[in-house]
């Protein structure tokens, strides 16, 4: 599996953007992929040294449409920690570019 095949996207929410002064970012990634994985592929992708990583499976949400009843996709959450000396992860870009 391919590094960017196990790093969806970041998981932008108050609770995560929170979460970014203590070093930890949350991730969508691929619901097969391990913690070793997760860790190298953020390790390369962003140039940071991980220090932590922790997984979650999330289940798809019963929604409705009418009389149709269904659920949304579900997906796995990574909560990765930064080591200390790491620089931090740069999610958006910064006004003066």
């Amino acid at each position: 599996m391919n590094v960017y095949d196990v790093v969806k996207r970041p998981v932008i929410t108050e609770q995560s953007m929170s979460q970014m002064d203590e070093k930890k970012y949350t991730f969508d990634v691929d619901t097969r992929a391990t913690k070793t994985q997760v860790k190298n592929a953020v390790e390369q992708i962003f140039d940071v040294k991980v220090s932590k990583v922790n997984i979650l499976n999330v289940r798809g949400k019963k929604k409705r449409m009418g009389r149709y009843v269904g659920y949304t996709n579900k997906r796995r959450k990574a909560i990765v920690t930064l080591t200390e000396a790491s620089k931090d992860i740069e999610l958006f870009a910064s006004e003066g570019e």
